[in-house]
């Protein structure tokens, strides 16, 4: 509601104004205390998309969420490139897992067990009750803030401010602030509390051990022996190290499937998957240091293959890529890094055949897919680029946040001549992207190109006309 101009201040307004650097600096305080929004958190780095981790994540998740109550449609898991260990839900709807977390992790159940946790954050509706909790306290502290820049203004107008009596109106004021924050840190510690039994709750009955979270809370508690110290445990957004494993343990250890281990061949797609991740982040100097060369497991091998085609030879690196592939030949994922190799080092046509052999391995990977659109995009071929168009489509329909789908979907269409679809692909490019302005920009030019009413003049015209919605 927007408010109504006022004519006249009542008197208490005239005081704030006498006391306005005060309560300023009240206010100040008072929000910067508050819980930042989780993407603060971890966003700093980019985003990573793989169909691989992304596939290893939802299998792992599938049963969780199963126990939980929550539609696995409806939750999405998104990779942060930090190598900080950290995990969050920002909406209830979306769980960010730094990849510090996966490189980490040495068994599948202790990524389970934190995805476990924040699962439970979800399943509670704590971030919506959070949101609340804060609607209530901003009420309380515009109140106690009132009330105590009137102490403030009185002192002001008797000239206490400089007599001592002005530090006691000010901590008055601030007072109620320090409580209120207080109260917030030990309603979301509660919340933590929550979820971590919600999360022991959950591998119970999908039958799997609470032993992985255990082990990631230990590692935090070893982390921070030193500085807990000095730390308040009355200032803190979530329970103390010791007193969660305590809580932790007990609960965990009444488990009958404590003592089970992950299946053998879950064990054996985490161990690619971290390989994966270090051949990729860390590049040849990190793969040395983790999987030295005496090192000749297939992990090893693989990251090896990773970081020789981005940085070293890539005759070499097909070499040992076509090594995994006679290993495995049905693993996807292996013909994958074979066509990625060959597209980055500018050899597109010879990227061709084995995407199609991942694509007919995996033809749910949306984003294998799309490198398989690239690949026939960037091969040159007028042929291809029909080939192309009917890839990108299939995978940016299944996966409408796919931004490098739908570029060089546009890329396709452009190279067909046809400019009204390259121009609505390319506004859903940066829809997804989440640069909205430059999508209703390019969409409004789309819309002219369509005749009134069709399937792309209404694409075209949703985007043009979509309002981000405001977060409360």
């Amino acid at each position: 509601m927007e408010p109504r101009p006022q004519t006249t201040r009542p008197a208490l307004f005239r005081r704030l104004a006498r006391a306005g650097t005060a309560v300023m600096c009240a206010i100040a305080l008072f929000v910067s205390s508050l819980p930042q929004p989780a993407q603060a958190q971890g966003l700093g780095g980019s985003i990573i998309r793989d169909a691989e981790i992304e596939g290893l994540l939802r299998d792992y998740m599938l049963p969780i969420y199963r126990a939980a109550g929550v539609d696995a449609g409806a939750v999405e898991i998104v990779l942060i490139n930090s190598k900080v260990f950290n995990a969050f839900v920002a909406d209830g709807r979306r769980i960010f897992v730094n990849i510090g977390v996966l490189l980490d992790a040495k068994t599948p159940n202790e990524v389970i067990g934190v995805l476990a946790h924040e699962t439970g954050h979800i399943a509670g509706g704590h971030l919506a009750r959070l949101r609340q909790r804060l609607d209530s306290m901003q009420t309380m502290a515009i109140v106690a803030m009132l009330l105590g820049a009137g102490a403030i203004a009185g002192a002001a107008a008797g000239g206490g401010l400089n007599n001592g009596s002005g530090g006691a109106a000010i901590g008055a004021a601030m007072a109620p602030q320090e409580m209120m924050r207080r109260t917030l840190l030990s309603y979301q510690r509660a919340e933590e509390q929550a979820a971590d039994r919600a999360a022991v709750n959950y591998l119970t009955k999908t039958g799997q051990s609470a032993k992985g979270m255990l082990i990631t809370f230990k590692r935090f508690a070893d982390q921070t022996a030193f500085s807990q110290r000095f730390i308040d445990p009355y200032a803190q957004s979530h329970p103390m190290p010791q007193d969660r494993i305590a809580n932790l343990e007990d609960l965990a250890k009444k488990s009958p499937y404590y003592d089970k281990l992950d299946a053998p061949a879950l064990q054996a797609r985490h161990d690619l998957m971290r390989a994966k991740l270090v051949g990729f982040v860390d590049g040849l100097q990190g793969v040395g240091r983790r999987y030295p060369m005496t090192d000749q497991s297939l992990p090893a091998r693989y990251a090896r293959a990773i970081a020789t085609y981005r940085s070293a030879s890539l005759t070499s690196a097909i070499s040992q890529i076509d090594g995994l592939i006679a290993g495995q030949p049905q693993n996807p994922w292996f013909q994958e890094l074979k066509g990625q190799a060959y597209l980055e080092n500018g050899r597109a046509a010879d990227a061709i055949p084995p995407l199609r052999r991942a694509i007919a391995l995996a033809p749910n990977a949306t984003l294998i897919r799309t490198m398989l659109g690239q690949a026939l995009v960037a091969s040159g071929s007028t042929r291809d680029s029909d080939a192309a168009i009917s890839e990108l489509v299939r995978a940016t329909a299944r996966d409408s946040k796919n931004a490098d789908g739908f570029r060089q979907l546009a890329l396709a269409y452009a190279r067909k001549g046809k400019i009204p679809e390259a121009d609505l692909a390319s506004a859903q490019a940066a829809f997804a992207s989440g640069d909205f302005g430059t999508a209703r920009q390019i969409a409004e030019r789309a819309k002219t190109g369509f005749k009134r009413g069709t399937p792309g003049w209404l694409k075209a015209d949703d985007i043009a006309s979509y309002t981000p919605q405001k977060m409360n």
